[in-house]
């Protein structure tokens, strides 16, 4: 059954906790710079993730692991100016919180302080425990992350779907009702069987956020760029293309291109 959306002023970690309560679906996208933050914001969803995504769709990498906190901070910053109503959530990248906890504060700190963003994201469970008590414990809302961790693809070796056999399955579950006793406000399932992400998301009471997660948990999540058909190489069976930009933005260039070579602009009206 839906439920009406509310009009929130601004969305918090306090905000998306009682949207659950509430039976109310949260969106969540993907954003990394200023313009798409500020539409991406104006059109209501509630979450803008500065995931490190970027990694891919902004600087062509062929997986996550490049981007630098310093390139994180940068995104972040850009999106944070554009946002007056959703939360904006960061992702810590690759090897700025894994080691050491006393390095993943030290990396959300630099995050909260230098980009402004309203919390960070860490990929992982038990294994990344203490860190994220080290951050929390500083008063920084942690989302956690679960499923496929794509940090962690050379691990796996594969982006298939995550926790299919019984003891991966359970050890999920487990892990997620870890991350809410340590005080996450909520967690990212993907790319896991639909009935263990329902599961998950009625055994604890903080917000389950799926991407590949099917439809049974509290919201939903997808990259901006695959949303809107601008990757037209990415065609998983999760993803749902709203637009196709791709197209129609190659044939908005090559008429440009057309119209310069040919004179046809500026025209005169075009003119001072």
């Amino acid at each position: 059954m839906s439920v009406a959306k509310k009009d929130y002023k601004r969305i918090t970690t306090r905000t998306l906790i009682d949207m659950k309560a509430n039976g109310e679906k949260i969106s969540m996208l993907t954003a990394y710079d200023y313009t798409m933050a500020r539409i991406v914001d104006i059109a209501g969803v509630d979450v803008i993730l500065v995931g490190d995504s970027a990694s891919n769709v902004m600087a062509g990498h062929e997986t996550t692991l490049p981007i630098t906190l310093d390139q994180m901070i940068y995104h972040a910053s850009s999106v944070v100016r554009a946002a007056n109503r959703a939360l904006v959530v960061v992702d810590l990248p690759f090897g700025s919180y894994q080691s050491d906890p006393k390095e993943a504060l030290r990396s959300s700190i630099r995050i909260m302080k230098e980009s402004g963003g309203h919390a960070v994201k860490l990929e992982g469970g038990a294994e990344i425990k203490d860190s994220i008590k080290k951050i929390l414990n500083a008063g920084i809302p942690v989302m956690g992350h679960l499923g496929l961790t794509p940090q962690s693809i050379y691990k796996f070796g594969t982006y298939t779907v995550r926790a299919k056999e019984e003891t991966e399955a359970e050890k999920l579950v487990e892990d997620a009702k870890m991350l809410e006793r340590l005080g996450c406000f909520a967690v990212v399932l993907e790319k896991i069987p639909a009935q263990l992400a329902r599961k998950v998301a009625e055994s604890i009471s903080i917000p389950v956020i799926g991407i590949g997660a099917g439809g049974g948990v509290d919201g939903q999540v997808l990259v901006i760029h695959d949303m809107l058909g601008m990757n037209n190489e990415f065609s998983p069976r999760f993803l749902r293309r709203y637009m196709d930009l791709y197209d129609g933005m190659t044939r908005a260039i090559g008429k440009y291109v057309d119209d310069v070579k040919s004179s046809d602009f500026p025209s005169e009206k075009e003119q001072y």
